[in-house]
């Protein structure tokens, strides 16, 4: 799978590699998650303009009943989680946020149909974050380009470096562009200034032997289905491709493989 030469992105859950090369799942476990060794994903690709109207100016939609709650190990340690019930994933405007961030804090910015958007907030109104392919430091509102916010700094359940810090490595990055960059989105950018961790960056890890990541989408109360992962890397970008779908798009998309290999494989979540 890390051999293929063709960029790998948006593949649908049909053409997500299986266990059984025919693409059959003939056992219970968990299926093998695609490789994005070649691929960005990428909310840096949108356009700031539409026939000369300004979409920063634009409030985007945003439902929170259309995220999609997820889980992340690393071999059986909770890496990372997601609960649309938590209080932690209130949005608001990027007015009102400001109000809430202190220097070093995440920050992700989310509208339906579109990947979410992530920043570091150095203070002063300000953020630095991943865009377009170049690392900028901007305000925080003009960053939101119209989308709803949030601090996001307990989604990751890593160790964070200090304020100082987190601010530093985000700040040493600003002007970095195309070839010179180390992260294939603004997530990865940002978790990184936070945490520290190599896993984050391109070629952070070595795609080889068992996938150590498990991805677990949470399909209702007491079921929940399972790919699993070479890299860390990897499986930020299929996670940001679920956000980007969002939950109705994922569970179809789910229920079609499904169908496809003839019925619903799912892992029962723990009480």
């Amino acid at each position: 799978m890390g051999n293929q030469v063709e960029k790998l992105s948006h593949l649908s859950y049909a053409e997500v590699p299986t266990v059984d090369p025919n693409g059959l799942d003939t056992e219970d476990g968990p299926r093998i998650g695609v490789s994005y060794i070649f691929s960005n994903d990428d909310d840096e690709l949108e356009d700031s303009t539409v026939d000369g109207t300004d979409k920063n100016q634009e409030e985007k939609q945003y439902d929170k009943r259309d995220e999609v709650e997820c889980a992340v190990y690393n071999r059986d340690e909770c890496i990372y989680e997601k609960n649309v019930k938590s209080d932690d994933l209130e949005v608001y405007s990027p007015e009102n946020l400001l109000n809430k961030c202190k220097a070093g804090d995440l920050v992700e910015f989310v509208a339906t149909g579109q990947y979410p958007h992530w920043a570091v907030y150095v203070g002063d109104f300000q953020v630095v974050h991943l865009h377009r392919s170049e690392v900028k430091n901007s305000f925080l509102t003009d960053a939101s380009q119209g989308r709803r916010c949030r601090i996001v700094n307990e989604l990751y359940k890593f160790k964070p470096l200090g304020p100082d810090v987190v601010v530093q490595n985000a700040m040493e990055q600003v002007g970095l562009k195309d070839r010179e960059l180390s992260w294939r989105n603004s997530e990865c950018f940002a978790a990184w200034c936070r945490f520290g961790k190599r896993e984050f960056k391109m070629g952070g890890e070595i795609r080889i032997g068992k996938q150590p990541y498990r991805l677990k989408i949470l399909l209702s109360e007491k079921h929940s289905h399972v790919l699993e992962f070479q890299s860390l890397e990897d499986m930020i970008m299929e996670k940001r491709r679920n956000d980007h779908l969002g939950s109705t798009a994922v569970l179809q998309e789910l229920e079609n493989h499904f169908n496809g290999v003839g019925g619903i494989k799912s892992e029962p979540i723990a009480e």
